[in-house]
């Protein structure tokens, strides 16, 4: 071919122009999917640099509640309007507190408080600034009149427009690395950080494990495959509360399946609470070491629970690997390990990798199971329950913000690194 007849290199103007539109069709499902996504991981940020406190998500205002204090039983009796206004914050100050109303038709103010104005019967009072945990009272001196009898008013019948307004520490833009210094300073994160790094690395790896077994099994042909096949999705499948509640009643101390087992057959001499159980001293060939009991079990419930996600992907992998080269090293004399090993290992490294990767995020970013089995006690306590601890049971949302952004960075870090060195799998 021709130098001539060559075709020009690069995008032309029409190709150019047709992107152009595709990008600008694309730009609102962009901006949406960016917003769902960005959108709370921002907010988490945000609130991780400041002391917000559960109380703080409503700013501060002022509360003024209305009664008609003395007897209006005639005209010419003697009535008082009264105000308790407060601050509903004990800390936040509000600037411009005031507050106005409409005075009942039928009752004549005679004396005013020296902070409100009337026109006709429209009042208006100017409280000022107001500290934190500020409490007073308005005070309006009236006589009833023919006409407030006749019609039965009420001053609550017209409630007060509060103004004035107060800085919110949610919005404001005043940022503190408090939060994380009190996190990082706390021996009790580091041990949840170790805590969370066991139950994902010993969790991840056991579903991986369990899952390239059952794979392994289930390669072959035999008669109930499908059966089989189904009844190892179950753990999936089934409802974590149901699941959950079904380990803690066999596993339980006083009446579970498994302490009875264990007791009969001479394993072990007294029961084992094995959800709320921080752990044992074994002796093992001389060597003594503690055992973690409670920790250990939910790891086992997460690789029982999760593995079948691994055995489906792990499965559809060997079913597309080519049976030639497994004759082939038949014939020379290969053990079914040496082809596990030589042939079908290095095959399936691509999708461990993957799965190892999807397993280590959730199993991370794991709340549910653990929350339903020990609730955290025992030595449990992972990093998401940390979360839910800070944010919600002690109310301090600035630290559960901030823990979550340690969460986000160990996983940003983890993904990053895994993309670097993982194996591809090239088929």
């Amino acid at each position: 071919m021709t130098a001539e007849s060559t075709p020009p290199k690069g995008i032309g103007p029409m190709a150019k122009r047709e992107m152009k539109l595709a990008y600008v069709m694309l730009l609102p499902t962009f901006a949406i999917v960016l917003a769902i996504v960005m959108g709370p991981l921002l907010a988490n940020f945000w609130i991780s640099f400041k002391p917000v406190q559960l109380g703080d998500l409503r700013p501060a205002s002022l509360i003024a509640n209305e009664r008609l204090r003395g007897d209006a039983e005639k005209a010419g009796d003697a009535v008082t309007i009264e105000y308790r206004i407060r601050n509903s914050s004990r800390d936040d100050v509000i600037t411009g507190a005031g507050f106005t109303d409409m005075i009942p038709d039928g009752l004549a103010p005679t004396e005013l408080d020296e902070r409100c104005a009337l026109t006709g019967q429209f009042l208006s009072c100017e409280i000022g600034d107001i500290e934190g945990g500020f409490r007073d009272r308005v005070r309006i001196e009236a006589t009833v009149e023919p006409g407030y009898l006749e019609n039965a008013l009420n001053p609550r019948d017209s409630r007060p427009q509060i103004t004035g307004s107060a800085d919110n520490v949610l919005t404001n833009f005043e940022f503190s690395l408090e939060n994380f210094r009190r996190v990082f300073s706390s021996s009790e994160f580091w041990h949840v950080f170790r805590v969370s790094m066991y139950y994902t690395i010993f969790g991840t790896a056991g579903a991986l494990v369990l899952g390239l077994f059952a794979a392994q099994l289930l390669n072959t042909t035999f008669a109930g495959r499908g059966i089989l096949r189904g009844l190892f999705l179950f753990p999936y499948v089934a409802p974590v509360i149901a699941v959950a509640f079904t380990w803690v009643v066999l596993l339980d101390p006083f009446s579970g399946t498994l302490n009875s087992i264990l007791q009969q057959i001479g394993f072990i001499e007294s029961p084992v609470n094995f959800f709320g159980e921080r752990s044992v001293t074994i002796n093992l060939f001389g060597l003594q070491f503690d055992f973690p009991v409670a920790l250990s079990t939910v790891i086992a419930f997460e690789a029982w629970r999760y593995f079948p996600l691994s055995f489906l992907f792990i499965l559809a992998r060997m079913q597309s690997i080519s049976t030639e080269m497994y004759e082939a090293a038949e014939i020379d004399g290969a053990t079914p390990l040496q082809q596990f090993w030589y042939l079908s290992l290095p095959q399936l490294a691509g999708i461990l990798a993957v799965l190892f990767l999807l397993r280590f995020i959730w199993t991370f970013n794991k709340f549910d199971d653990i929350f339903l089995l020990t609730g955290g006690a025992a030595g449990t306590r992972t990093l998401t329950v940390d979360v839910y601890e800070q944010a919600f049971a002690v109310s301090n949302l600035g630290a559960g913000a901030a823990v979550a952004v340690v969460v986000f960075i160990v996983l940003l870090t983890f993904s990053l690194l895994f993309f670097t060195f993982s194996p591809k799998d090239e088929a």
